[in-house]
Parts: C-alpha cells; structure tokens; sequence
C-alpha cells in the first residue's frame, strides 16, 4: 500500500503564525494565520511541488516515516490518482506507449492521464492502474 502523504514540521512563531517545512520536500515551505489553515496552504503547496515534478516527468521522493513534533501532509485529491498512475508506471518501468497498448488506447491518451493540467475521469486512473496490479482507494477516517 503507497500512503500519498508527505511528514511536515508545523512551527508556530513568535506572531502566532504556522510555518510549515517539508522534511523529503526542502524547497517546498508555507504558512498560515493558525493550524487550519495552515493545513490547507500546506496540502496546496505539496499539490504544487509534486504537479511541476509530475509535469517534468521527475523523480518523486518517497514519503519518509513520521517522527516525533511531524504531521502528514496528503497529497491533494485532484492529484493523488495521477501521481499513483506515475509512481506505478515508474516502479514497472512501463513506458506511456507499452501502457496505451495494455488498455487499447493511444498514447495521448496516458499522457492526458499524467497531465496535472487535464481532468481525467478517476475511473480511468483506476483501470490503467488495474492494468499494472493496482487497486486505488479512498480511505476516511477520523481526524486526529
């Protein structure tokens, strides 16, 4: 199972404000008037960095485990199914062509679904990652 969540230090300074840094993500870094939101800057932030690299067809670092005084930071949902489709063509080293060919579609059809910039039907996310043996969820639970 890939959790899409990136840990992140949440510092309240000395104006009351939140600044948060992501530990795998140094470039990446905002803030907010109060925890929420915060939060809310934190996941746009996340979305932002993860869509360029997606966009440039990056590597995409992997989430380090939580510690202590760290929260998860998910990534946004309108770009968690693209960034699962990328990570798992990657870890099979499967080209856009060789999965166009799996699921009987041209290959523009792959990278419309590897566009950041292009709404693509979830249930189509989810059949290509069918074809490559994975199943996406969504998963809500309480907040902590």
């Amino acid at each position: 199972m890939s959790l899409l969540s990136y840990p992140a230090k949440f510092i309240t300074g000395s104006d009351g404000r939140v600044l948060v840094e992501f530990v795998d993500l140094p470039r990446v870094a905002t803030d907010g008037k109060d925890e929420r939101e915060a939060m809310e800057e934190a996941i746009d932030a996340l979305g932002s960095d993860l869509s360029i690299r997606l966009s440039r067809r990056e590597e995409i670092p992997t989430p380090s485990p939580v510690k202590r005084g760290q929260r998860r930071v998910p990534v946004p949902l309108w770009l968690a199914p693209k960034l699962a489709l990328y990570l798992a063509m990657r870890e099979q080293r499967v080209s856009n062509s060789a999965l166009a060919r799996r699921l009987g579609v041209d290959e523009r059809v792959i990278r419309r679904m590897l566009d950041p910039r292009h709404a693509t039907r979830p249930e189509k996310i989810q059949a290509a990652l069918a074809v490559l043996g994975k199943q996406m969820s969504v998963e809500v639970r309480d907040a902590a």
